[in-house]
């Protein structure tokens, strides 16, 4: 067992890899375990998970920084982003930048057949190429290094223009708390940072995003009120974004509530340092180049063995170890870190 901001983990010791997957705190362990008994006795109901649903909504509106009504529930970003790429019209031109997480490029990608264009630069050039696309999409924290696209710069290229722009923050939301309401969608998964199982995603689109989406998987969730729209037409959505909600993984949706809420609660800013200190003394103790980033490329002949024999967890991304600061790793994980790449 591990404490840390107030919140208890059963095994994060040595684990370094919440860029693939973040741990739940007991809490969520805990709600999950009375949801799944629930099922296994047959009393669990549709119903039961409405009031999941909306916390789990308002917990993402207030980690994202975003208006309530302008969020919907999906099952990933791929499929939250595909209204989006549908949408656009014929010969659309969309920028991303090279090495992006494919959820993000490939939903634009397979609408080549309409003419539509993706075209890759270097992060640090997306701001000046923006307004002379339709669309940019990009990971507000790239996930094979953890470098930060730069957001003020994006939104001052693009303010005021047709140009829009969409920013997948599933490798920054849990961690690092960045002005994102201005962006025309924000997306994100929820089983990284922010703690939560596989199966729940969310989106916020604004308002002229709403206008333009066709709801393609519409739902009696799509119309607000769920046990009222279960049978026969006519169709009978809301006026905003739950219009796009896809019909929720119940179980997942439990958990996400539980360790999005808590998270909701925490002071990000005390996150933001733990998980930067951590990562940057790493940084410095391996002689790596300096990057205000949770997550920490480890470009050294054999990084990826020796934590593994070390008995950390990590990953291999763009033929580099890669490993994850989150707010359950402590000074201990850093010194093993060091020790097993120093050795």
């Amino acid at each position: 067992m591990r404490e840390a901001f107030g919140a208890t983990f059963i095994g994060p010791e040595g684990y370094l890899n919440t860029a693939a997957y973040g741990l739940p705190p007991k809490a969520t362990v805990d709600a999950l375990e009375r949801v799944h008994r629930g099922w296994a006795a047959g009393t669990v109901a549709g119903p039961d998970f409405d009031a999941d649903i909306a916390a789990g909504r308002a917990a993402f509106a207030t980690l994202a920084g975003v208006p309530v009504r302008s969020v919907a529930m999906g099952s990933s970003v791929a499929a939250l982003l595909g209204p989006v790429a549908s949408a656009l019209p014929h010969g659309s031109r969309v920028l991303v930048p090279e090495g992006e997480f494919t959820s993000v490029s490939f939903p634009f990608a397979a609408h080549d057949g309409r003419g539509v264009t993706v075209t890759e630069v270097p992060l640090e050039r997306l701001p000046e190429l923006a307004a002379d696309h339709d669309v940019v999409a990009v990971s507000t924290v790239q996930s094979a290094d953890g470098a930060q696209v730069d957001l003020a710069a994006l939104r001052a290229a693009t303010e005021g223009s047709e140009t829009l722009v969409i920013l997948d923050a599933t490798q920054q939301l849990g961690w690092l708390r960045l002005d994102l309401a201005w962006a025309d969608v924000v997306v994100s998964s929820s089983y990284k940072w922010l703690l939560a199982p596989t199966g729940i995603a969310w989106a916020s689109y604004a308002e002229r995003m709403v206008e333009r989406l066709v709801p393609h998987h519409a739902n009696r969730y799509a119309g607000g009120a769920p046990w009222q729209t279960t049978y026969g037409l006519p169709l009978r959505l809301t006026d905003d974004a739950r219009r796009f909600d896809i019909s929720p993984s119940w179980f997942p949706v439990v958990g996400a509530a539980t360790s999005l809420a808590w998270m909701a609660t925490l002071d990000l800013a005390a996150v933001t340092a733990h998980n930067l200190d951590l990562a940057g003394r790493a940084r410095a103790a391996l002689d790596l180049p300096p990057l205000d980033s949770a997550i920490v490329s480890i470009p050294i002949e054999h990084a990826a063995t020796r934590l593994q024999d070390a008995g950390l967890r990590a990953s291999v991304r763009q033929g580099a170890a890669r490993i994850a600061f989150h707010l359950y790793n402590d000074e201990e994980d850093l010194d093993s870190v060091v020790d097993a790449l120093r050795a």
